[in-house]
């Protein structure tokens, strides 16, 4: 098989080079410690600040998978948040573990039932999915701001912390998380026939509601998955923050989760799609944010230099540059037998 037609040698290939970019400005970026039994150094902080996007990412591939999309992750993200910190805010106790895993249950029910919505509209009304989800990215952080009372919601709660700073094994707890929702939905969609299922959706809807399967149903499953999604990437985040900022808190991480997704390869047309394609993609994105700060580049240049690497990424992942490669590569092979002979 031709290793420059694969369509994940790119984005490896972009996550190589800006790791050894950064390897080059900081020569200890690889260098990993342990403190108090816990992993810290560079390639940690990519992981743990890119777990949220990757989180969604996971979700926004089934939802492109099936010929969709999601511009409503971030406003779930912030209204999972909100809920969730209003909820400890109010209790008497913001340390006691009863009362933050009531405000994750509650946080995430909330954001199931907006994942209800969106797949109500897209899949029952019959709304393009651009328009159905963006009804709810519209409106998603005026109901955010209204649960905060337009405040920023800040709270000191170890046991909610935990989620965003604490760790597992000696990995931070947001890594561990995103882990294992990619391991679970690489299981589930991959060795059992709902992938199959899902990439039919996204290549003939009206057939596979013909062949017998729930179409419908299973878009309403999708959205309801992403939402889920959103709903712990808006834990995650908030937890780091240790507020609840409505305004702020996953904004335009949807954008960065399409931006993975495609550059993992994933079929914006539906159908085909690579969960394994979005993790790279996702660690493409986040090593691009890293880069810019150890590199020296100014932050506001942040998404000229991102949209620069991932417009490069796009286009040697063109069907018209696999063409013109393999085009490369049989000039090259008739040209080597002649070189041959005249030598």
């Amino acid at each position: 098989m031709n290793l420059l037609a694969h369509r994940l040698f790119w984005p490896i290939a972009m996550l190589v080079a800006l790791l050894l970019v950064n390897l080059i400005a900081f020569p200890g970026f690889f260098a990993l410690q342990v403190r108090d039994g816990h992993l810290f150094g560079s390639l940690i902080d990519i992981l743990r600040n890119g777990s949220p996007t990757m989180i969604i990412a996971v979700g926004m591939t089934l939802v492109i998978a099936t010929r969709g999309i999601d511009l409503s992750v971030g406003a779930v993200c912030a209204i999972s948040g909100a809920v969730a910190c209003s909820i400890i805010l109010g209790a008497p106790d913001p340390d006691n573990l009863g009362t933050v895993l009531v405000a994750v249950v509650v946080a995430i029910l909330v954001s199931l039932v907006l994942g209800v919505w969106n797949g109500f509209l897209i899949a029952v009304l019959g709304i393009q999915p651009i328009i159905g989800t963006l009804i709810l990215m519209t409106a998603g952080r005026g109901v955010a701001m209204l649960i905060t009372e337009g405040q920023i919601l800040t709270i000191r709660s170890d046991p909610f912390k935990w989620l965003g700073s604490g760790f597992i094994l000696g990995l931070p707890v947001s890594v561990v998380i995103a882990a294992v929702i990619l391991a679970l939905a690489a299981i589930i969609t991959r060795r059992t026939a709902l992938g199959l299922f899902i990439e039919s959706v996204g290549i003939n809807p009206e057939a596979s509601r013909l062949a017998g399967v729930r179409s419908k149903s299973l878009l309403i499953g999708v959205y309801v998955f992403t939402a889920f999604c959103a709903a712990i990437a808006g834990l995650i985040m908030t937890s780091n923050q240790t507020s609840a900022d409505a305004n702020n808190t996953g904004l335009f991480i949807e954008l960065d989760a399409i931006l993975a997704v495609v550059i993992g390869g994933t079929s914006l047309a539906g159908g085909r799609y690579s969960l394994f394609g979005t993790l790279i993609g996702a660690l493409v994105i986040q090593t691009l944010v890293t880069t810019v700060y150890t590199v020296g580049i100014p932050p506001i240049t942040t998404m000229v230099f991102k949209a620069a690497v991932v417009t490069a990424v796009c286009l040697l992942q063109s069907p018209r540059t696999a063409q013109a490669i393999a085009g490369w590569r049989r000039r090259a092979n008739r040209t080597s037998p002649k070189e041959v002979v005249a030598s």
